[in-house]
């Protein structure tokens, strides 16, 4: 994919500095000028003020005008792509995730962790499901279709494209880099640490399955042993299926979307847990919990992110701070709480400070046993710790 010049953009004096240690976003108000017509989605050089190549990236609409795919002064090549695919697979194979009979999906690439802001793949059990994040890598992905087939000649059976629901809808009408975009396949039944597990990739949310919980599952399934279990925003139902695998006495799956609550229930049905002390609750969460009479001795907190933008953090918080306070409030004496946020804008220090606050409130003693986050096969790049959008916290209720 070498081009000979790509068109630039001029940074403002002393705004190179986060480039020159490798962060990856460029924002707006960094850039003096442009210089050419460029538009979203184009690869773009990036210049400093007198005009040294740091590197080049991709321009986007938004504050976040540029996402860097490479630094330094080394041209785009053919095999560019290929190279962040062996270098992501590389990482999954050292993992123990490539070749594993008991684990059959993970994480391929993560956005900027893997060197490509902007695009997520998940691999199923043979199925690669892209997710496009911005319009450059939307446009791209015949390109890296290509590039992927050339890593994965043996492991595949179809790639798919789900791009991101708030990516410009121009792009998604006008782009036919959508549906399957090499292969074919049905829904994915993947495992994970021996379960099994049905993946709708094309309707679920995001790619289909949250793989970024496997170790907090797997973790909590050492705890769930004779143990009442609520799951609070059950999904797919994969907390529930390895509470149960763990040896819990009754698990309670909480979802307000009717599609989950199937989800849940094929699930359980798959792995052979469908006749164990169980309830699938199509109902709000948060009223769940206000209304519950019911003491479990195990509950799961794993809410869709309640902010997505800085604009909303305030509501987050609070929001976060009310139904950690009830679910503190209402578990049993000598239980365990497993509690997370995805929302990016919530960093670890805030996520632990609100968690306090609803102890306080709730007005319980509490332990804090762990920190959680994502799993290894999501890397975060230590040039961007924003990448750590997953947050949890294990505590213990007296």
């Amino acid at each position: 994919m070498r081009k000979s010049v790509y068109l630039s953009i001029i940074l403002k004096k002393g705004k190179e500095e986060p480039v020159l240690r490798k962060h990856p976003w460029i924002f707006s108000g960094a850039i003096a000028h442009s210089e050419g017509e460029v538009q979203a989605g184009d690869i773009v050089a990036v210049l400093s003020h007198d005009r040294k190549l740091l590197g080049y990236g991709l321009l986007e609409e938004g504050s976040i005008a540029v996402k860097m795919i490479s630094f330094g002064t080394s041209p785009i090549e053919k095999d560019f792509w290929q190279k962040k695919f062996e270098t992501a697979f590389s990482l999954r194979k050292a993992l123990g995730l490539t070749n594993n009979r008991s684990t059959t999906a993970y994480r391929f690439i993560n956005s900027e962790g893997d060197g490509m802001p902007g695009l997520v793949a998940d691999y199923y059990n043979g199925v690669m499901v892209f997710q496009a994040q911005s319009t450059g890598m939307q446009i791209l992905l015949h390109t890296l279709t290509e590039s992927l087939l050339s890593v994965y000649p043996n492991h595949l059976r179809a790639i798919y494209s789900k791009p991101a629901e708030y990516l410009n809808y121009s792009v998604r009408n006008n782009n036919l880099n959508e549906g399957f975009l090499w292969g074919n396949a049905e829904n994915a039944v993947i495992k994970e640490n021996g379960f099994q597990f049905e993946v709708d990739f094309m309707k679920g949310q995001k790619t289909g399955f949250f793989l970024d919980q496997r170790e907090n599952r797997e973790m909590m399934r050492r705890y769930a042993i004779g143990r009442s279990v609520l799951n609070c925003f059950c999904y797919t139902g994969a907390f529930s299926v390895y509470a149960f695998g763990g040896g819990a006495i009754r698990v309670d799956s909480v979802d307000s979307s009717g599609t989950a609550i199937e989800n849940c229930e094929r699930n359980l049905q798959l792995n052979g847990f469908d006749a164990f002390p169980h309830s699938c609750i199509k109902a709000d969460a948060l009223k769940y919990l206000d209304d519950m009479k019911e003491e479990y001795d195990l509950i799961i907190l794993d809410p869709p992110a309640f902010a997505k933008h800085s604009h909303q953090k305030a509501n987050a918080v609070r929001a976060y701070r009310h139904i950690n306070r009830l679910a503190i409030r209402k578990a049993k004496p000598g239980s365990f709480l497993f509690t997370f946020s995805c929302s990016q804008v919530i960093d670890s220090s805030l996520f632990s400070g609100i968690i306090l606050s609803a102890a306080i409130e709730a007005e319980r003693e509490v332990k804090l046993l762990h920190h959680l986050t994502q799993g290894p096969d999501h890397p975060v790049s230590i040039f961007h710790p924003e990448g750590e959008y997953l947050k949890g916290i294990l505590l213990y209720i007296f």
